[in-house]
């Protein structure tokens, strides 16, 4: 998969520590109100574009979703638990 399929705007896509930033707000905080309040969180700054195709690309690939109150929540679980579990199922 490259990077034109995964950032569909045009122009520069986001370097990988700018993704893991925004990841790791979200994984430890869980929900925020609104996409200005998590931008607002993170510890540096990172231009509007930037941002919005990163939000982009983590909800195409299901680690966020926007409620309909525009809120952004983390949906990704990394729990070896869950994932050992998911290993041991029994497909339908």
């Amino acid at each position: 998969m490259t990077s034109k399929t995964i950032f569909e705007n045009k122009g520069h896509d986001p370097r990988l520590a700018s993704v893991e930033m925004v990841e790791d707000i979200l994984k430890e905080h869980h929900e925020f109100a609104s996409k200005s309040a998590l931008q607002r969180a993170l510890p540096k700054t990172m231009q509007t574009q930037t941002f919005n195709r990163i939000l982009n690309y983590l909800e195409k690939s299901n680690k966020i979703i926007f409620t309909k109150d525009r809120a952004v929540v983390w949906i990704f679980s990394d729990d070896p638990k869950l994932k050992k579990v998911w290993k041991e199922s029994v497909p339908l």
